[in-house]
């Protein structure tokens, strides 16, 4: 990536959220600032939110908080970051975060977080861009969602090159890896998936 790029993290807003998600969110957002990229989040100071901003902050890093008027009381708007902006729509967030960010890292969290990050994927999927999308699965949260994605392949529901747009991380370190070592995947052809375009039964599950 780059020096002084800027990472998008997407993340919880519950304080409901186990220690150890915290901590991972707290030490991805030094390790950010560690590395001089911006962070780009969903502006919020509470959940893991509050923990990669104040993390990232503790460090010496640049903060863009981005969360719509009528979150910021319920999210509790983050007022100390570097930058906040404040936005009428949650089309309006998810549109400036997007176009903030060099990349995106998912952490643990609710239906929210898990429609930001299918919608990246769908986006990098259809060629609207070629960021990295890296799905850091502390603990083990996000496994059954990632086989619910290959799933989709097996069963000739999603295109066999799916696997291609994200890359699953266990901890902050593979994380900054894999988001120094990103090369955009080439090309798939957009096309229906076929059952005779896959040669075979579907796979096997394990």
């Amino acid at each position: 990536m780059g020096a002084a790029k800027s990472v998008c993290v997407y993340c919880a807003s519950s304080e409901a959220v186990r220690p150890a998600h915290r901590r991972v969110a707290a030490d991805l957002g030094r390790a950010l600032a560690a590395e001089g990229w911006k962070l780009v989040y969903g502006g919020g100071g509470i959940g893991l939110m509050g923990e990669v901003a104040r993390g990232a902050l503790e460090a010496g890093g640049h903060v863009t908080g981005v969360i719509p008027h009528r979150l910021a009381e319920r999210e509790v708007a983050f007022d100390e970051v570097t930058e906040l902006l404040r936005t009428d729509t949650m089309r309006e967030r998810k549109q400036l975060m997007d176009d903030r960010s060099d990349a995106f890292v998912i952490l643990p969290g609710g239906i929210g977080t898990l429609e930001e990050l299918v919608e990246m994927l769908t986006l990098k999927q259809l060629g609207y861009h070629d960021r990295a999308i890296v799905i850091l699965d502390s603990d083990g949260y996000w496994d059954h969602l990632v086989a619910q994605l290959r799933r989709m392949v097996d069963e000739r529901l999603a295109h066999p090159t799916l696997d291609r747009l994200w890359e699953v991380t266990a901890d902050v370190p593979a994380t900054m890896a894999a988001l120094r070592d990103y090369q955009p995947p080439p090309p798939a052809p957009f096309e229906p998936v076929a059952l005779e375009a896959v040669e075979g039964p579907p796979r096997e599950r394990p």
